[in-house]
């Protein structure tokens, strides 16, 4: 978000608690975030759960994890269960989409975001915050992919790489996880971000 946009938005909410949200963060946590939808279609997919978990340094904090669940989507079906196996007796007890929002900005304040194909994610929830806010999420982006691609072309420039969740995990030797979910996914993020950050890549090819 430029920063003309910034202030319009900290004028617009001046007497409103959200103002805080467009000041440039002066902190050091960052926050890794992660959804599941209904589709794989940005411009439509719903909400179906959102998970976020701080990053201080080289610590993640797990305990202090932030998981949601909302209400059944009216695009919930059969199709859709098979990409994140929620069903809509799981979401039962879920939250309306305004207090689960309420909640994540609660948690991640103005902090930068990481994730896996964060784009996509921002993507459907600045759809929402639109919606039922007003204006989209001005947070920075920090893309783990990105940040691991960049890593590698410096080892071996103009080469393909498998960029999955699962092949980059594997190379930066990370714990495997039994099943992929929003608050999974989003630790796991974190744990790639926390790596490259903070450790030795592993070299692609061995010296020989």
């Amino acid at each position: 978000m430029n920063i003309f946009r910034r202030w319009w938005y900290q004028y617009k909410f001046r007497h409103h608690s959200v103002k805080k949200l467009f000041e440039p963060y002066r902190g050091e946590e960052l926050v890794s975030l992660d959804c599941e939808t209904t589709s794989l279609d940005p411009s439509s997919a719903e909400l179906v759960t959102i998970a976020a978990t701080r990053i201080q340094a080289n610590r993640i904090l797990t305990s202090e994890s932030l998981y949601l669940t909302l209400s059944p989507p009216d695009s919930l079906d059969a199709g859709s269960v098979t990409i994140h196996k929620m069903r809509h007796q799981d979401l039962r007890h879920g939250l309306d989409a305004r207090e689960a929002l309420t909640q994540l900005l609660d948690f991640i304040g103005n902090r930068p975001l990481v994730g896996y194909h964060i784009r996509y994610d921002k993507t459907i929830l600045d759809r929402y915050f639109r919606q039922m806010f007003g204006f989209a999420l001005p947070n920075k982006l920090i893309e783990v992919s990105h940040l691991y691609h960049a890593q590698l072309e410096r080892q071996l420039p103009n080469t393909c790489y498998d960029l999955s969740l699962e092949a980059i995990s594997r190379h930066l030797d990370l714990p495997p996880t039994e099943r992929h979910d929003a608050l999974q996914d989003s630790i796991t993020a974190a744990l790639i971000y926390v790596r490259l950050k903070h450790g030795d890549l592993p070299a692609l090819i061995s010296p020989g």
